[in-house]
């Protein structure tokens, strides 16, 4: 029934924006109209918590398997992270995104659903 998922983030500066997805993340991209870019995300998953109706935002983290090599990578291409957090289900890190967006990215100790394996 469910085939995928799209996520949209929300930027001042899309070009700025494509060219970090593009370029630092390596992301693959298809032209979905007009120059109107459209990126391949590897496998994911959701989960639903617990909140108040005052914050109903839906946020978006990408996973990485060694956050030390990832902050690293990123302070290679002059991209801010935040602190890595020890959250107890994952270390956590937040890139700043060059349209001024924020982006969490974390490496996960939760076992993760089948069908999420990584492709090497």
């Amino acid at each position: 029934m469910i085939i995928g998922a799209h996520s949209v983030i929300c930027s001042t500066d899309p070009q700025a924006d494509h060219r970090f997805l593009r370029d630092v993340l390596r992301l693959p991209a298809v032209d979905g109209g007009g120059g109107y870019l459209i990126f391949g995300l590897p496998s994911a998953e959701a989960s639903v918590h617990p909140s108040s109706t005052d914050n109903l935002q839906q946020e978006l983290y990408l996973l990485c398997d060694n956050i030390d090599m990832f902050v690293s990578e990123m302070r290679k291409n002059s991209v801010p992270c935040g602190p890595v957090q020890d959250q107890g289900w994952g270390l956590l890190t937040e890139v700043t995104l060059p349209g001024g967006g924020r982006l969490g990215v974390y490496q996960p100790r939760h076992e993760r659903p089948a069908g999420n394996e990584a492709k090497k």
